[in-house]
C-alpha cells in the first residue's frame, strides 16, 4: 500500500507556483526595461558632449591664432570619424563669442520621446541640453 502511494505522487510544479514565477519576472522586467532604455539613451548623449568639447577646443585654438572664432567646422579643423548620431554646427555670433550646436540626426531616434535631442555649448564652456530625449 505504501508503495502504491509513492508511485502515484507526481513530481513537478503546480500552476500557482508557475504563475508566481511569471508574475515576479514581469515585475522585474517592468522595472528594468525603462531603466535600461534611460541608461542607453544617456550613454548615446556622450557623443554630443564629447564632440562639443572638441569643437570648443578647436575654436579656442583657432581664436588664439586668428583673434576670432570661425563659423565653419573645417576652418577650425574639426571632423568626426565613423557614423555619428548628431550633426554639428558652430554658431558664429561675434569675434568674441560662439555657440556650437549638436542636433540629433533625423531617422536615428534613440530617446524615449519623439523630439530631436539637442545640445549647445558656448565660448564659456556652458553645456546646455535644450531638447532632451532621455527625460
Amino acid at each position: 500500500m505504501v508503495e502504491k502511494l509513492k508511485r502515484n505522487k507526481q513530481k513537478g510544479f503546480t500552476l500557482i507556483e508557475l504563475m508566481i514565477v511569471v508574475a515576479i519576472i514581469g515585475i522585474l522586467a517592468a522595472i528594468a526595461i525603462p531603466n535600461y532604455l534611460s541608461y542607453t539613451c544617456k550613454a548615446k548623449q556622450t557623443e554630443a558632449k564629447s564632440n562639443l568639447g572638441a569643437i570648443a577646443t578647436c575654436q579656442e585654438a583657432y581664436s588664439a591664432e586668428f583673434d576670432t572664432y570661425s563659423n565653419t567646422l573645417t576652418a577650425i579643423g574639426f571632423k568626426t570619424k565613423g557614423d555619428t548620431r548628431y550633426t554639428y554646427s558652430p554658431g558664429f555670433l561675434t569675434t568674441t563669442t560662439y555657440t556650437a550646436t549638436a542636433t540629433e540626426k533625423a531617422g536615428t531616434p534613440f530617446g524615449l520621446t519623439n523630439i530631436s535631442d539637442q545640445w549647445t555649448m558656448t565660448q564659456d564652456l556652458v553645456l546646455t541640453n535644450t531638447q532632451n530625449t532621455c527625460s
